[in-house]
């Protein structure tokens, strides 16, 4: 009754099954921490990575210059 791929395949299933199972938890744990991760930034507690700040400063820079542009009348 139990010959030897009977019990193979069941040992891949429970393995398989284990496996899910660990991976499944470690995705909500990644969840969870992403989750946070947001709660703190939209709160505002952690400051805004260097290289983000650069490009938002760059971007204002550039719509001032195109105001500027637009309150003297030459066309971009």
């Amino acid at each position: 009754m139990l010959t030897e791929p009977v019990v193979l395949a069941a040992a891949a299933i429970v393995a398989l099954c284990i496996l899910a199972g660990a991976l499944l938890r470690a995705w909500a744990g990644w969840l969870d921490f992403k989750q946070a991760e947001l709660k703190v930034r939209l709160r505002g507690d952690a400051p805004a990575p260097l290289g983000s700040a650069r490009i938002e400063i760059a971007d204002l820079k550039e719509r001032i210059r195109k105001l500027e542009a637009i309150a003297s009348g030459v066309d971009l």
